[in-house]
């Protein structure tokens, strides 16, 4: 897997932006744009995918990035759940409900898709590249008094 520069060049973004478009537009049609809170709610949904993989990638490390995506890929859901209500409500139709729920699913599954890569991978962001950050030859990273004279350490 190819490593980004900027949020903007993840593919699951890329897909959230979209399901974004798609979801502002069928929303804002009557009847549904006369329902403000599931307007709200399925609108407030498919931004936070966007949103917060944009945010854990800022934040520059794996652990981080991966809880952001977490919390993206549960958006996703949300996004097919607000659906079903707008389904049962006749704010959209059979046709708009399997188009959006199938960007919405695909969008999910490609964010799970870079969180098991994560997980699997050795990469740690920039801000684990740092000089005293960097493995020992034992291969554990050093603790946090790394090159600082501790108590015990005067003493021997």
């Amino acid at each position: 897997m190819a490593t980004f520069q900027t949020f903007e060049e993840i593919e699951g973004w890329q897909m959230a932006r979209r399901l974004t478009f798609e979801i502002y537009g069928v929303s804002k049609k009557f009847p549904f744009a006369k329902d403000f809170g599931l307007q709200k709610q399925i609108r407030d949904a498919s931004v936070s995918i966007m949103a917060n993989i944009a945010e854990g990638f800022e934040r520059s490390g794996s652990g981080e990035f991966q809880q952001f995506l977490a919390i993206a890929k549960g958006s996703a859901g949300e996004v097919i759940s607000h659906l079903y209500v707008a389904l049962d409500q006749a704010y959209i139709n059979h046709e708009e409900f399997r188009r959006l729920e199938k960007v919405a699913r695909d969008t999910g599954r490609k964010i799970g898709g870079l969180m098991s890569y994560l997980r699997q991978s050795d990469l740690r962001g920039p801000k684990y590249k740092t000089s005293s950050n960097k493995r020992k030859s034992n291969g554990k990273r050093p603790g946090p008094n790394a090159g600082h004279e501790t108590r015990d350490s005067k003493r021997r």
